[in-house]
């Protein structure tokens, strides 16, 4: 099955099942203040719908042409006839996305698109197609991660198709209406209760649960958290707009000001490569002291 036809399977999957959710929300009594509201859900639609138009440029052609030249120049070759690449392909290019994801939270660049995902202050299904669309420098950057899953030999095909099984994996998991899983079932797979703490902008959740499919990564990498307090959905410092054109640059143009007005080299490169919120102002961790000379404390 090609990316082409998944997708066509899940578009009117992803509709069905968010008609499903409204329509569950609506009628719960108790349902969360943070469940959704109309113009939040057609921002989110709009954004999607745009991203599809430009998709095959921005998921195919930019971000992996890296991993066309991997895959060319690599002596492994695994072939897709086996099932059991299909396993072994899977859990790389998931680990893969694991330290994607992770550098969209941690690289400011990256996180420039990635903040469009995160700029909701509901969560619902239809949160998980509120994706950027036009970070072609971002995207780019994004896609060396998937280098390491062509150089052990698995093809450029299959790498699309199975990063693409784990986007998809990753829409039903962006809801409230699930609470937890079988005990088993949490402990190895990214789930609703997980997703939603990666998406929480309240301490301790802050940079946390970066899994697609599998959360493990998170416990072996010191990134998992369970929920401790109530979740606040949306950014630290929330954009207070529904405009899809907004919602996709506006931090691409906080961070392009801030290189504007930096008064160093080092910031106008911290202010790119740095995690979000870095300025140039923090104070810089002391050097250490050579032989002979005293160390200083404070």
């Amino acid at each position: 099955m090609s990316q082409v036809e998944l997708l066509s399977y899940a578009i009117p999957a992803f509709a069905v099942l968010m008609l499903v959710e409204w329509i569950a929300y609506r009628r719960d009594p108790d349902r969360p203040a943070n469940g959704g509201a109309g113009r939040d859900t057609v921002a989110n639609v709009a954004t999607f719908t745009v991203g599809r138009l430009i998709k095959p440029l921005m998921q195919y052609v930019i971000p992996f042409s890296s991993v066309l030249v991997a895959a060319a120049v690599t002596p492994l070759h695994l072939s897709a006839k086996s099932w059991w690449v299909w396993v072994v392909g899977l859990v790389v290019t998931d680990f893969c996305y694991y330290w994607a994801h992770r550098a969209d939270h941690r690289v400011r660049l990256l996180w420039t698109a990635h903040s469009v995902h995160h700029s909701s202050e509901y969560f619902n299904l239809s949160t998980a197609i509120r994706l950027p669309w036009l970070h072609p420098v971002a995207t780019m950057m994004r896609g060396f991660f998937w280098v390491p899953a062509a150089l052990l030999g698995l093809a450029p095909w299959m790498i699309f198709l199975l990063q693409s099984i784990g986007l998809l994996y990753q829409f039903p998991i962006h809801t409230q209406r699930i609470t937890t899983l079988w005990r088993p079932i949490e402990f190895l797979f990214n789930t609703p209760a997980h997703h939603r703490i990666h998406h929480g902008s309240n301490q301790p959740y802050i940079d946390k649960n970066y899994g697609g499919i599998f959360i493990v990564w998170d416990r072996m990498f010191g990134s998992f958290a369970a929920e401790s307090e109530p979740i606040r959905y949306g950014l630290t410092k929330n954009i207070g707009t529904d405009n899809p054109l907004k919602l996709n640059y506006y931090e691409l143009g906080t961070l392009l000001r801030d290189v504007r007005y930096a008064k160093t080299w080092r910031g106008r490169i911290g202010y790119i490569f740095g995690p979000p919120g870095w300025t140039e102002d923090m104070p810089q961790p002391a050097a250490p002291a050579r032989e002979g000379e005293p160390h200083l404390t404070h």
